[in-house]
């Protein structure tokens, strides 16, 4: 069921008015932000075929707002289409979640409030967070961030985001006896099949704040961590207010 009044929607008095014409071809043009049109070309036009055109256009804009605004041509169309097209799965016939890719890679780099950089130990192939001595910044990773935008059903309502090390090399989590476990995988492709959301985290930045934290889409409530000891130079899943582990970075 949708979580809004058609009635309190600018949509429907735009599209109401191609009801009273039903016997010849109809076009309007639906503005749905400052850069983004929808026409609408259409004959014999249903009062159900409007209440479905609004409930379109009222998850395309919520999902384009997720996205921001660096969408290309061919990322935003097929942003329009995830939601116009739903897909069902043949089995069950209950709908398949989508994670769409929704931006270019960004690079960044992080450390924690305790000036720990995150490296990546090349016999274990493993991060830690240590304290780097000056002339060795080149140690810090360089974190490739592909945005991700969450299905429409989902009740995630920030952007979801995809952490590799390297091209092929990406941060995944996975569970073991009841414990979330923080791993680096070597894929070429990730598949939505695959399971896509263990690769996935919610990136949050608390309001008027400049840290964020990375919360696993598979496993809610368990956070990225490093720890506020010293000699500890783990990097683990734990979830919110686990005593000497810190769960918010800077990113650079």
């Amino acid at each position: 069921m949708s979580d809004f009044d058609l009635a309190d929607r600018p949509t429907v008095m735009l599209l109401a008015g191609c009801f009273c014409s039903l016997q010849q071809d109809v076009e309007r043009e639906v503005k749905l932000s400052e850069d983004l049109n929808l026409m609408v070309t259409s004959n014999r036009m249903t009062m159900k075929s409007v209440a479905n055109l609004v409930l379109a256009v009222n998850k395309l804009s919520k999902s384009l707002s997720l996205c921001g605004r660096d969408l290309s041509d061919v990322e935003l169309c097929g942003a329009i289409m995830d939601c116009v097209v739903e897909g069902w799965s043949n089995s069950s016939g209950t709908r398949k979640p989508v994670f769409q890719r929704c931006s270019s890679v960004h690079k960044f780099t992080v450390s924690d409030e305790y000036q720990k950089d995150f490296i990546l130990t090349t016999g274990e192939m493993k991060l830690q967070a240590i304290t780097l001595r000056a002339g060795n910044g080149d140690r810090k990773v360089n974190f490739e961030m592909c945005h991700y935008r969450p299905p429409c059903s989902s009740s995630i309502r920030s952007l979801t985001v995809l952490l590799s090390v390297s091209e092929n090399l990406h941060i995944s989590c996975s569970m073991e006896d009841g414990k979330v476990s923080l791993e680096l995988e070597s894929l070429t492709e990730i598949n939505q099949e695959d399971g896509l959301d263990r690769f996935l985290f919610i990136k949050n930045t608390p309001p008027g704040g400049s840290l964020v934290s990375f919360e696993s889409v598979k496993f809610r409530g368990w956070f990225i961590s490093t720890s506020s000891v010293e000699i500890d130079h783990s990097v683990e899943m734990c979830q919110a207010a686990t005593a000497s582990r810190v769960t918010c970075f800077k990113v650079f």
